[in-house]
């Protein structure tokens, strides 16, 4: 199984199950993720979530077994996938923690941040790998991103596509703590616990209200992402980077 789901004392520990990948997402585990969250969304006996990858990594990104092979059509519904995945973690009542090690990438650095909260093993590295392969951050990463760290700090993760390692991290304000990687596990089920006994309503409720300060909602901001994601991924730029992701070469951008 792809997604493995566990359950001790209020909390739903869900854990992606591809680590052979580095748990990079493909559609089927997109599927199976919002259908899990769907489900915790209305299971009174779970009052707070851990989300978290087996194996090395937390998750390296999307799947890149298709990329270069889109057409508009298809490349579509592929983000509208992704996206309401995202919506649907950042629109949970209870209390989502992200336990992250190793590779947090791409999409999966953007399904980190729609948790509540993010503890990190100092194993943790953290990129917006997209500009390697000629495309634009989806996920809603750049709002995500800005408004936690800003503009310029953004701007430079996004330009050079850098890895930033966990205590940059910590220190930036994107992760809430960082451990000993032995020590990641219980760290988060214990935050999780704690979270659990506590007034989950009111937590729903300061949640609701934390949405309501952003401008554009999440949820319109990647309505305009999806047409820049398109326009990227479409070019040529795209296509020489996939061939270069494949070939294992340094791509030869253009600019078209």
């Amino acid at each position: 199984m792809e997604l493995q789901v566990e359950r001790e004392n209020g909390v739903a520990i869900v854990k992606l199950n591809r680590p052979e990948k580095l748990n990079a997402l493909n559609e089927p585990i997109k599927a199976a993720l919002i259908e899990v969250f769907s489900s915790l969304a209305s299971d009174n006996g779970v009052r707070a979530i851990v989300l978290t990858g087996n194996g090395r990594s937390f998750c390296s990104g999307g799947d890149v077994s298709t990329m270069g092979a889109f057409s508009a059509k298809s490349l579509e519904e592929r983000l509208m996938v992704s996206q309401r995945l995202l919506l649907d973690i950042d629109a949970m009542d209870k209390p989502v923690i992200a336990s992250v090690r190793g590779a947090v990438a791409g999409i999966g650095w953007s399904l980190a941040l729609v948790c509540d909260q993010i503890v990190a093993s100092d194993t943790a590295h953290f990129s917006q790998s997209f500009k390697n392969i000629g495309a634009v951050p989806d996920g809603g990463a750049l709002q995500l991103l800005t408004q936690n760290i800003g503009v310029l700090r953004t701007k430079n993760l996004v330009l050079t596509g850098r890895r930033m390692p966990a205590n940059e991290a910590l220190t930036c304000g994107l992760v809430n703590r960082v451990v000993p990687d032995a020590e990641l596990d219980e760290s988060a089920m214990s935050f999780a616990r704690e979270l659990a006994e506590g007034p989950t309503l009111a937590y729903s409720i300061g949640k609701k209200l934390m949405r309501q300060l952003r401008a554009p909602s999440l949820e319109n901001y990647m309505a305009a992402e999806m047409w820049g994601q398109t326009l990227a991924v479409l070019s040529e730029d795209h296509q020489e980077g996939a061939r270069a992701f494949r070939e294992k070469r340094k791509a030869v951008f253009k600019g078209i």
